[in-house]
């Protein structure tokens, strides 16, 4: 089987990858030439757990390939994949050019019925708008060529991509015909061969289903650092409320953690982009709206308690834990640490950062002048007021306090993500700020 994947930024390579792992030609397509000769050359352009073995894999084994030029393999597929970025405009709403762009090129050149699949997290009724521009294209070509689109919406986590497409908990499929199923099901049925969980729905469906579902993770979220932030002010502790509520069978206990809000580059975009489609049809998404509320002061709330332990912080010296807005990424897209970096150097602040993998992105989005770059998670901590922990990496997990004690100006330490035991950092003569404990 032969299939075309547009776009190679994470949902793209990630799924190339995948689908050519297991035996489908594949070739992957992108618009930026610097990108593919990186590609070509063996250079995996993003930072993803196994990625990088399984790119040169199978480019090796010739069923992954790369070019500029979508129109050079139209003949030979028969399905593309739309895989582009969608990224928010001013108002909130998702950008769709470049989807489009997809599709005008895919209707000015196909020759034989061909189904185009929307990978992309795209706001419901897009698929219409991407079959309009289609057969605009085949009519100005006076051609009555066959053609389909699909949507298939990804759910892959950060950090554990590879896992989440190899064995998937489900697969959304949004589709128009019982053609259309055949091929989704012909391409699917590899990696579920014990148990098909591919969900076939109406287009609409699925396109919302994607958003339903980051909304859902977001709002958990917001609802935990929400209650976090009132254990604060009563004297709860948000561990302990978390596996009390965490049991109940209805709520369960996953996206139950407290912290200083999330980022990357889907929960922040969806979440707007989903108050916006509301707002296109006359309703206010009134809960999704809040979850957002709640994010952006969340990711503010690191400064705040600095400023409740320090005072002006108006040359202090901050040191910062993780910078990538999770673990096993580099993708700083969104990140609380972009935020409390800006509100710290605003306050007047020195920061001194260090982060396992995410330090060449943070240059890259904020130079090498402003904050000072560490080499390791100790040397941030020279002469430090306080540090924080921004992301939960693993070598964070059990620090050395003793050489943090005597390193520090002063021994504080900002829990953004509660990992630490409050009495044994207490007991090893630091002051200890959790969120919510």
């Amino acid at each position: 089987m032969n299939i075309a994947i547009v776009g190679t930024g994470y949902v793209g390579l990630v799924s190339g990858a995948c689908f050519a792992e297991m035996g489908i030609n594949v070739t992957c397509v992108d618009i930026n030439e610097a990108k593919i000769k990186k590609l070509l050359s063996g250079e995996i352009p993003i930072y993803e757990p196994g990625l990088d073995d399984l790119v040169k894999r199978n480019v090796a084994a010739g069923r992954l390939h790369f070019t500029t030029d979508l129109t050079s393999c139209l003949d030979n597929v028969e399905v593309v994949f739309s895989a582009v970025g969608t990224p928010p405009d001013e108002d909130g709403s998702a950008d769709l050019k470049y989807v489009l762009n997809v599709a005008r090129t895919f209707g000015q050149n196909i020759n034989k019925y061909t189904l185009l699949v929307t990978k992309s997290t795209v706001p419901v009724g897009t698929a219409k708008k991407v079959k309009a521009v289609i057969q605009e294209e085949l009519d100005k070509r006076g051609l009555q060529i066959e053609f389909e689109v699909a949507s298939n919406p990804e759910f892959l986590k950060e950090g554990a991509a590879i896992k989440d497409f190899m064995s998937p908990d489900r697969v959304i499929v949004g589709i128009e015909s019982d053609r259309a199923k055949k091929v989704m099901s012909k391409l699917y049925r590899p990696f579920l061969t014990n148990n098909f969980r591919v969900y076939f729905m109406d287009i609409p469906s699925a396109e919302m289903t994607k958003y339903a579902a980051n909304a859902m993770l977001a709002t958990r979220i917001s609802f935990m650092n929400d209650i976090a932030n009132l254990c604060d002010l009563v004297g709860a502790n948000i561990d302990m409320v978390r596996k009390g509520i965490g049991t109940d069978a209805r709520i369960g206990s996953k996206f139950l953690y407290s912290g200083c809000g999330y980022g990357g580059s889907c929960f922040p975009k969806d979440v707007k982009a989903l108050a916006h489609t509301g707002l296109e049809y006359g309703y206010h998404m009134r809960i999704i709206e809040s979850v957002e509320a709640v994010n952006q002061h969340q990711k503010g709330i690191i400064v705040e308690k600095l400023e409740k332990e320090l005072g002006d912080l108006q040359g202090k010296c901050i040191a910062l834990w993780g910078l990538a807005f999770k673990p096993e990424t580099d993708d700083m897209r969104e990140a609380p640490a972009l935020i409390i970096i800006d509100q710290l150097l605003k306050k007047g602040a020195s920061v001194k950062v260090y982060d396992p993998v995410a330090m060449n992105e943070c240059k890259r989005r904020l130079g090498d002048h402003s904050i000072i770059y560490s080499q390791n998670m100790y040397e941030a901590l020279i002469d430090a007021d306080a540090v924080a922990l921004i992301t939960e990496w693993k070598e964070f997990r059990v620090p050395s306090w003793s050489v943090m004690k005597k390193i520090m100006k002063q021994p504080i330490i900002i829990d953004g993500r509660n990992i630490f035991d409050k009495e044994e950092v207490i007991a090893e003569g630091f002051r200890y700020i959790g969120i919510g404990k």
